[in-house]
């Protein structure tokens, strides 16, 4: 199932946020970024102390997080893994971010969510994107 759209939630794109795992190895790293950028890798790689980094599968998702592809969110996933916000988040009011379920959104201030799983404001998409 494809991810609500901005507009069929009736929100500013700016404002939602898709929820990224990728790893390195055996380490997940979670990056939650403008649903209609793209996440620089090598941003990724860097905000996460590794030298590489690659998207975790589709089919790992669930095993790992607790959570089907479009339904992903950053707050209650299996562990604590450590996440990055993109740091043009940090001068919003709010943002939207999966609640855990596809079609659900929850709305919190972007210090809230940082707050709720330790994370990290970092610039983390790709330049020219959207």
């Amino acid at each position: 199932m494809a991810q609500l759209s901005p507009k069929k939630l009736g929100k500013p794109p700016e404002i939602v946020f898709k929820t990224l795992v990728a790893h390195q190895g055996p380490s997940l790293f979670v990056f939650v970024i403008p649903v209609a950028e793209e996440l620089d890798l090598k941003l990724a790689a860097k905000a996460a102390g590794v030298k590489k980094i690659e998207m975790l599968p589709v089919k790992d998702l669930l095993k790992w997080t607790g959570y089907v592809r479009g339904g992903c969110s950053p707050i209650g996933m299996k562990k604590l893994y450590p996440t990055f916000i993109d740091s043009g988040a940090e001068s919003l009011a709010h943002m939207l971010v999966s609640a855990g379920k596809i079609g659900f959104q929850m709305e919190l201030a972007p210090e809230q969510l940082a707050e709720q799983v330790s994370a990290v404001f970092i610039p983390l998409i790709k330049a020219g994107t959207a």
